[in-house]
């Protein structure tokens, strides 16, 4: 068995190939059972931590699970929030075949789906990115949006001025201009795509500053307690999701709407399995804003896992 480490995923991952393979995964046959999904105490943090269990397999030669942690006080040990491992398995014997970082699989599929997202929704001459957010994430989904839309500016918002500053300085993609903004409502005013990607158990993105024609790429909010948007984002925006089972249960964003009766599971336009496999098509108006609210899928992680551990292989 061998062991990818998250260095060698990243040179093994590349968005030009994964987010294709994201988008075969949706539309083909692959079982996926509900996540575990386990809130445990945390009494050093005075806090609770969650433990996620991620089963996937598909109808061939592929089995993994992954098991991860979701600790929003790490970032004060300067400490990545997820910590995890993915273990791949041959599915006609169950051998373990790899042991993959989970930390990095998490972030190149979580940005790979939000791009194959803002493929099928927003507008195609998206030009300015907002990312809210400066976790492990927010310069994945900074390379996975740019590869699928002619970005020219990336704005970055953080509660720290200092880490949003890391983000840009760590990171260049040619023919890109990045800076950071103060408010949130002031990268609003300029964004074509809204990327959120934070632990706020509070909504940050509202309503009442969008505009027309944009496209909102909403990750966080993980916990059926937690928002990072507010109602009027959902009545202003058509509504996607990446599968229909897990967004409308595991997110605040719209299971507390949908118990408050101001959003009905019926108004969520399509998912992801939908999109991908033609039985809905996005008709988008130029005016039209759109929001996918993400809260990842095991299915993500296979393909990842698989199209990685493939090319391992033949390195």
């Amino acid at each position: 068995m061998k062991y990818i480490e998250a260095e060698e995923l990243e040179q093994l991952l590349n968005y030009d190939e994964l987010i294709p393979k994201i988008n075969e995964a949706f539309a083909q046959d692959y079982n996926i059972p509900m996540r575990h999904h386990h809130q445990y105490p945390n009494p050093k943090e005075g806090m609770e931590s969650t433990l996620l269990l991620m089963p996937a397999w598909d109808n061939g030669e592929n089995l993994g699970v992954k098991i991860v942690n979701v600790s929003p006080h790490n970032t004060k040990h300067n400490l990545p929030s997820i910590q995890g491992l993915y273990i791949y398995f041959d599915l006609q014997t169950g051998t373990p075949k790899a042991l993959m970082d989970a930390k990095k699989l998490t972030a190149k599929r979580t940005a790979a789906a939000s791009a194959l997202a803002s493929k099928y929704l927003s507008r195609k001459d998206s030009q300015t990115l907002l990312v809210i957010g400066t976790g492990t994430l927010s310069t994945e989904l900074i390379q996975a949006h740019c590869s699928v839309r002619p970005i020219t500016q990336v704005l970055v918002w953080g509660r720290s001025a200092s880490k949003a500053q890391h983000v840009i300085d760590s990171i260049s993609i040619s023919g890109v201009a990045m800076k950071t903004v103060s408010l949130i409502e002031e990268g609003m005013k300029q964004a074509d795509i809204i990327s959120c990607a934070t632990l706020s158990p509070t909504a940050l993105v509202f309503g009442k500053y969008l505009k027309p024609g944009q496209h909102l790429d909403m990750i966080g909010a993980y916990k059926p307690d937690m928002r990072e948007m507010d109602d009027e984002v959902l009545a202003k925006a058509e509504v996607y999701v990446d599968s229909m089972a897990g967004a409308t249960k595991e997110t605040g964003d719209l299971a507390i709407p949908i118990a408050k009766g101001t959003f009905k599971m019926e108004d969520i336009k399509a998912d992801l399995f939908e999109l991908a496999q033609g039985k809905k098509e996005v008709k988008r108006a130029q005016e039209t804003i759109t929001c996918f609210k993400s809260v990842g899928h095991a299915l993500e992680d296979l393909a990842t896992a698989t199209l990685a551990f493939d090319k391992s292989q033949n390195n």
